[in-house]
């Protein structure tokens, strides 16, 4: 039995006598329980006088056996692992190369970075050696993987390369969002890294741990499938002529929106009216602005109007989000205020219209790309409708009509020679899988500051916020007072200033 339990800490397995989770074992008398990383169900043993009796899977809320088992393979709790053969010859080619760092770095007269380098990996060697891994382990994968200076890693792509050579099929949905992230992850891990053993933080081999540079995965995926209500040059070149199929029917016959431009004069008002109208027929209404300010207070206003509003931005956590969303559907709101999230992968079939405020403002959101994404939230309904605002007809915006409307003209087209009737997609409100309670209404953000606070300036008490949440706060604050002065809101700016001098006096 002690044979096993050292043998799960080997395997990063943590003892978890009063919280049982995944990766974690627990011992309860002569009987160990082990909750794999990897399953949904755990595995008990049960031994006498250190022998092993009995093996079962058993549910781990309840301890309830489920059924008995012959053998088991228990897999480490994490990934990254290492053969304990393999230490000699790693950890020499390790303090070989960390040798040569700290001889640099002295002789470059930086003696601080000098220690920290060979402190830290020193540390990291010792822990290895004892217990099988440290934090940060990834960082001299390229030792342990046999690999040398600027080979790439290990990834899911190569596994498939290995088993089925050229014939596996990678499909990339919204390719134009994704491509350039595959391009962009090798550059931003490059810059961090760069940092970090520019100072002395870590070893060289750090670069090494990973993504894969865009050529590399180009080279490791010979057959893909981009998809895109929007590609980019970039995918459209690469299929060429013969390589790209429009899909513009959808099961439904519902077209593409009609596309309204109306000018900014009175926006409001008529923006007021619009949603009136869909309220009326228990529809819902999307409305996108340019900033975070503008769509506070857009949502104020409506609010102040009568209208059931909710205001979506990137502060609202990910849950959350899910959850106003079925809201929105529900009709516990008629508006939804956002910036850049009312785009890829929101399907809202109650929507039917889509407002773009400041649509002649050029720029990312407000690109052709951006544009047509945005109008394709109202092509889930068969009265969808798209009101842009503007006081000119940029590039971007006759591009973007351009392509909605010969969609359009194509559906209609379509519809007309098949004797199709649109029908309004049916789509059922999913049960939550957790009762998370009810959703705090989002209050909008008065110059990065929840309203909330704001208004409750003289009853918040410093002595309950930590040394750390304090100095958060008086950034914060600090912000907002000159944000608040540049809009000449004086007296706010002042209640900022008030507010940062009493926090710093504690």
């Amino acid at each position: 039995r002690q044979d096993i339990s050292k043998r799960l800490i080997d395997l990063q397995y943590e003892r978890g006598d009063y919280g049982f989770h995944r990766g974690a074992w627990r011992v309860r008398g002569d009987i160990i329980d082990i909750f794999p990383a990897y399953e949904d169900t755990a595995v008990r043993l049960e031994f006498e006088q250190e022998n092993l009796k009995k093996l079962s899977i058993i549910d781990p809320n309840t301890g309830k056996a489920l059924s008995d088992l012959r053998s088991t393979l228990i897999y480490p709790a994490k990934h990254y692992m290492m053969d304990r053969e393999k230490h000699a010859g790693v950890f020499g080619q390790i303090r070989k190369d960390l040798q040569r760092v700290v001889k640099n770095f002295k002789d470059a007269g930086k003696l601080l970075e000098a220690n920290r380098v060979e402190r830290r990996v020193t540390y990291d060697l010792e822990m290895i050696e004892e217990v099988g891994y440290v934090n940060g382990i990834e960082n001299y994968s390229r030792y342990f993987d046999g690999r040398k200076s600027g080979d790439a890693p290990y990834t899911l792509l190569d596994y498939y390369k290995h088993n089925y050579g050229d014939d596996f099929l990678v499909v990339i949905d919204e390719s134009h969002m994704t491509i350039p992230q595959i391009g962009g992850m090798y550059n931003g891990d490059l810059a961090r890294k760069r940092t970090l053993i520019d100072f002395g933080f870590r070893l060289p081999s750090a670069y090494d741990n990973r993504p894969l540079k865009f050529e590399e995965f180009l080279r490791r995926t010979p057959k893909v499938l981009y998809t895109s209500a929007t590609p980019a040059n970039w995918e459209l070149a690469r299929a060429g002529k013969n390589g790209i199929a429009q899909q513009l029917i959808r099961p439904t016959g519902i077209p593409d929106p009609e596309v309204v431009v109306k000018p900014t004069e009175g926006q409001i008002p008529d923006l007021i009216r619009e949603i009136s109208e869909r309220v009326k027929k228990e529809q819902r209404t999307l409305v996108t602005t340019l900033t975070k300010r503008m769509a506070e207070d857009l949502t104020s206003y409506l609010k102040d109007e009568g209208l059931k509003v909710q205001y979506l931005h990137s502060e609202v956590n990910t849950l959350d989000r899910t959850d106003i969303l079925d809201q929105l559907r529900r009709g516990d709101y008629d508006v939804l205020v956002g910036i850049n999230l009312l785009r890829e992968g929101l399907d809202l079939p109650e929507v039917s219209l889509v407002a773009i405020l400041d649509a002649d403002k050029e720029g990312f959101l407000r690109s052709e790309t951006s544009l047509i994404q945005v109008m394709g939230r109202a092509a889930r309904h068969i009265e969808g409708k798209v009101i842009m605002y503007a006081d000119n007809i940029t590039g971007s915006m006759q591009r973007a009509i351009r392509e909605v409307e010969r969609r359009r003209l194509l559906q209609l087209d379509y519809n007309k020679n098949h004797n199709i009737t649109p029908k309004t997609i049916v789509k059922p409100i999913r049960e939550k899988l957790i009762d998370r309670g009810q959703v705090q209404e989002t209050e909008p953000l008065l110059y990065g500051i929840e309203r909330d606070v704001v208004n409750s300036f003289e009853n918040l008490s410093p002595d309950g916020l930590t040394p750390r949440d304090r100095k958060n706060m008086i950034l914060k604050l600090r912000r907002a007072m000159t944000a608040a002065a540049k809009d000449l809101n004086f007296e706010l700016a002042a209640k900022f200033r008030d507010r940062v001098r009493q926090l710093e006096s504690i």
